[in-house]
């Protein structure tokens, strides 16, 4: 069997394409199941093949507030286009009862003092201390910093499991729909995104939500907020200071209500398309490398990397859907609590094991193969463009690797290679051009042909990425 599922000419089939292929020549008893044995305990196949089953881990939910801003979610929308006034990034602050939200414009790399006082103005100040935070684990988020300013107000910070956005559920949906709105604002009226939040966000308060059948400001308030589009004046002006308390008390009776009938829809709707799974303490799991996708990955082998790792020992249940994993050093920087969805049983020979420092994956479980030097540079002729293409080296454990890349770096990595580039070609910036292949030789930092055509070409003035960024209207823009 290891000849007709691991050799060159099979390259691991399926249990039944194998069965088919060897029933032609070979039979013994139970020899079907046998082989479907084999090939579920092969841990290439487990490692590298696609699931065509359904996600595993029915839907689990937070619980319904008691009251309003008292249990929030938030997130950040980064990399907009910078405003004039140096922002690109908005904070999405939004109440889970009420569905009322704050968009905050900010720049990505404001520091935790400032967005503090950010949030104690926006939030504290207006809405009073919350009980819950409900986030993804941003690294603004998960800073000492954050966690003692919260710990100080006694509200409680409820972080998603690694690399399962769908914890802060409430964020992400709103941010889809302020995106909508900010694209539509930007087209029909032009200027910078900054300039509409505002609008945005009223409008976003102020319109019908389907999950409480009721608009957030109206939820919020009692009552909808008066508009332009809507003069008159909105709810009954006679009502006194006892009947507007009870009637927002009943209010939010109803909206706990609504909300408790949404979650039973999205919940039956949501497990129709899931599996339940579970796993017992000591069992042994594949985790999943890059479950979102989009994840770019650099490199020689790039799409060609296995989709899981491990296996690893399970060391505790966390809730009904969430795995604590034994992890190994290599794996510090990742939280070790992971849904079910990313993990997947190992029925694997633990000899079979590859060594995880084989495969090299970063904080985000994204694989590691970052970009070393710019080795040569080209612009690609197209039938009615042109593409600027550069040639890296990118580091790796199975030695130098070079592929062609087109410019779509950020630009500080393209400052870091560069940096470093001109580091090293200082070294023979005066070495005569036969001796060039001696002197990278004696560093082992280039290839000896490469370096002598950069010799004659590019010592003079060491290469850089202005030109090449004018070409296409300028990288970082």
């Amino acid at each position: 069997m290891d000849e007709a599922h691991k050799s060159r000419y099979s390259i691991h089939p399926g249990s039944d394409k194998m069965y088919h292929d060897l029933k032609i020549l070979y039979w013994w008893p139970h020899m079907k199941a046998d082989i479907a044995t084999y090939v579920g305990k092969c841990l290439t196949c487990a490692k590298v093949k696609i699931e065509y089953q359904k996600p595993s881990g029915l839907l689990t939910q937070p619980e319904i507030p008691m009251w309003k801003w008292e249990q929030i979610s938030m997130d950040f929308i980064t990399k907009l286009p910078r405003t004039p006034s140096g922002c690109d990034t908005i904070w999405v602050i939004v109440d889970r009862l009420t569905k009322s939200a704050h968009f905050l414009a900010i720049k990505e790399n404001d520091n935790m003092e400032k967005l503090a006082r950010i949030y104690v103005k926006e939030v504290v100040s207006r809405h009073g201390v919350p009980i819950s935070i409900i986030s993804d684990r941003d690294a603004r988020f998960t800073s000492n910093f954050w966690k003692s300013l919260q710990k100080s107000l006694g509200t409680r910070l409820d972080m998603s499991t690694a690399y399962h956005p769908q914890t802060d559920g409430q964020s992400e949906r709103t941010i889809q729909t302020l995106e909508d709105m900010l694209r539509a604002c930007v087209v029909d009226f032009g200027n910078s995104w900054e300039t509409h939040l505002p609008l945005v966000e009223f409008s976003y308060n102020n319109s019908y939500h389907t999950s409480i059948k009721a608009a957030p400001f109206e939820a919020l308030y009692g009552r909808k907020c008066r508009s332009p589009i809507c003069w008159a004046e909105v709810g009954d002006s006679q009502l006194t200071g006892p009947e507007l308390v009870h009637e927002t008390t009943e209010k939010i009776v109803q909206i706990r209500n609504r909300m408790a009938a949404a979650r039973d829809r999205q919940k039956s709707y949501a497990d129709k398309r899931r599996k339940p799974l579970e796993f017992q303490v000591g069992d042994k799991v594949l985790l999943k490398v890059s479950p979102w996708k989009g994840v770019i990955r650099f490199g020689k082998r790039g799409k060609l990397n296995p989709r899981y790792i491990g296996p690893f020992e399970i060391l505790k249940r966390i809730g009904p859907v969430a795995y604590q994993l034994n992890l190994p050093a290599e794996l510090d920087g990742v939280h070790n609590v992971f849904h079910v969805s990313n993990l997947k049983k190992c029925l694997s020979d633990e000899t079979l094991i590859v060594p995880l420092d084989e495969i090299q994956v970063d904080e985000q479980l994204r694989f590691v193969e970052e970009p070393v030097e710019i080795m040569d540079r080209e612009v690609k002729q197209l039938k009615q463009s042109k593409i600027p293409i550069v040639k890296v080296r990118w580091n790796s454990k199975r030695g130098p690797e070079f592929t062609w890349e087109q410019i779509k770096y950020e630009r500080n990595r393209i400052n870091e290679i560069e940096k470093k580039k001109e580091v090293d070609s200082s070294r023979y910036a005066m070495a005569p051009l036969q001796k060039a292949p001696r002197y990278a030789k004696e560093s082992g930092s280039r290839d000896s042909r490469i370096l002598s055509r950069y010799a004659v070409e590019n010592f003079d003035r060491p290469p850089r990425f202005e030109d090449i960024g004018a070409t296409i209207g300028g990288l970082g823009s």
